[in-house]
């Protein structure tokens, strides 16, 4: 019998959970803080990067986008695995693995090195995430025990984004840029000391037999597209774009076909046909567009262009992740009073007033509008997400929760490979457009400067001082035009995503 998004797939009475099922909270929350402290940490640490390794502008975005790209592609299929095989057992062997190639990480010599590494924590992380939220959905099954402890998850995660910039600017400042995928061993030891002790195994009784075609047909959907997308954002040649999109639409129309004729399916992909889950999912994706895109630019913006070191960018930024934390957890109790709706599509017009305020105040130089930005940004957010991903696994039962929460984390880290793929490439041809190379530099600085605008400030520090200063002055202005294009996209993109929830989160009878 498929799962649906109704009030009867609920218990009648849901049993609340004592100390232990908060102290399980607690553990699940160390993953959910690494994975978040990883994708903060991992953009201020791009001009470390840029300047140990040299990186080409094409080869900086995949170090960003391979492993959100990687993650998204096989969430479906890990949280299936975890329904499966159990969601305990799953984080467990995904934080081993993820702890080793972390290391590995730290250490790649080459950019294709970094590269490979980050593909590879992809395939890891992709039994993290899912995990924690589907192991939340059995361990709280009252509704409004639930509705705070996925709150909780959601400001972990803020709070890892907090938490990164000022750990990741400490030991940037003290070390070179690898120390901080060391970060992550030292976290996941306690949970796989912690999780068989106080976290609760659950699995799927009946979870049918594995589907290795369905499994490959989520993987090569995923890919292509994005590969498809990165390549139109960069101008690539036509037939770049349109097979990899041909071959990744195909392949989820395969997927869609396989799923709808299967007795147990890998992912109830009827789920969508309910406005409330298709909508939830939809808000989760262009939302985190928009903030992955942010985090994009303001984090070279601070370190770049302002000249702030990266611990104090993250300071600069700590405000507003301070408040999407207090926002997610406020909302809560907001919704017993206020129709999950109106509260969705309030917070999403909030977050479009944040890229607004970069239009409307930014400049070169100015701190406060960046600060303040944010901070609407991640006011909106924060409360749109704990909505979003309560609507997404509450309406499922608990024995599909891997599946749902799969379906959740991929909306999440698909909106953060486009958030970079998109945003970040259109950042870039903004750039490289409106950048202009003083005379007498050579073709080979030239185009290094013309890459990304680490690769200006690089040059800069080989020209003498009067060509090194137009240039930066250039790289800045240039930097700073693709800026003002992106944040108008961004304010677009919150207040479709605003349409989205005002037409698909209506009160269920």
């Amino acid at each position: 019998m498929s799962t649906t998004l109704s009030h009867r797939a609920q218990p009648t009475y849901a049993p609340s959970v004592g100390a232990r099922g908060w102290i399980a909270l607690a553990v699940l929350m160390l993953p959910v803080l690494l994975v978040s402290v990883d994708n903060t940490v991992l953009s201020f640490a791009l001009p470390s990067i840029s300047s140990s390794m040299g990186p080409t502008g094409a080869q900086q975005l995949w170090i960003i986008d391979i492993y959100p790209l990687v993650l998204a592609g096989l969430l479906v299929s890990m949280g299936s695995m975890g329904d499966r095989l159990g969601r305990r057992r799953l984080l467990l062997i995904g934080a081993t693995g993820f702890g080793v190639v972390s290391v590995l990480a730290a250490y790649a010599p080459t950019p294709e090195a970094l590269i490979a590494a980050r593909a590879l924590l992809g395939f890891f992380g992709a039994m993290l995430m899912p995990s924690t939220l589907s192991l939340i959905r059995n361990i709280f099954l009252n509704p409004n025990q639930r509705r705070l402890a996925i709150a909780i998850w959601a400001a972990c995660f803020a709070a890892g984004g907090a938490l990164g910039p000022i750990v990741g600017g400490f030991l940037l400042e003290h070390f070179w840029w690898g120390s901080v995928f060391l970060l992550a061993p030292v976290v996941l030891i306690p949970l796989l000391v912690l999780a068989p002790i106080f976290v609760p195994e659950s699995k799927d009784p009946n979870p049918g037999p594995v589907d290795p075609t369905s499994i490959l047909l989520s993987l090569i959907a995923l890919a292509p597209i994005v590969y498809a997308v990165k390549n139109l954002a960069h101008g690539g040649p036509i037939g770049q774009t349109v097979i990899p999109a041909v071959v990744g639409v195909t392949a989820s129309i395969l997927f869609v076909r396989r799923q709808l004729t299967r007795r147990t399916p890998m992912l109830d992909v009827r789920l969508f046909r309910v406005p409330t889950f298709s909508g939830a999912v939809a808000v989760n994706l262009l939302s985190v567009f928009s903030l992955v895109g942010f985090l994009f630019f303001v984090s070279q913006h601070l370190q770049l262009v302002v000249g702030q070191s990266p611990m104090q960018a993250g300071i600069s930024l700590l405000p507003g992740l301070a408040v999407m934390v207090v926002s997610g957890l406020a909302v809560v109790p907001l919704v017993r009073r206020v129709q999950p709706r109106t509260v969705v599509v309030v917070a999403l017009l909030v977050s479009s007033l944040g890229y607004l305020t970069v239009l409307a105040f930014a400049s070169p130089t100015a701190i406060a509008p960046v600060i303040a930005a944010f901070a609407l940004l991640g006011a909106g957010i924060g409360a749109a997400e704990t909505i979003s991903n309560d609507l997404i696994v509450s309406g499922v039962a608990p024995e599909k929760a891997g599946a749902a929460s799969a379906v959740s984390e991929t909306a999440y880290e698909l909106g953060a490979v486009l958030g970079t793929a998109v945003l970040g490439s259109i950042l870039m041809a903004s750039y490289r457009a409106h950048l202009t190379v003083p005379a007498g530099v050579d073709a080979g600085a030239a185009a290094q400067a013309g890459e990304t605008l680490g690769g200006a400030h690089h040059v800069a520090a080989d020209l003498p001082a009067a060509e090194g200063s137009a240039l930066l002055d250039s790289a800045h202005a240039a930097f700073d035009a693709g800026v003002v294009v992106t944040s108008g996209i961004g304010a677009v993109l919150m207040v479709v995503a605003a349409a989205v929830a005002f037409a698909t989160l209506r009160p269920r009878s």
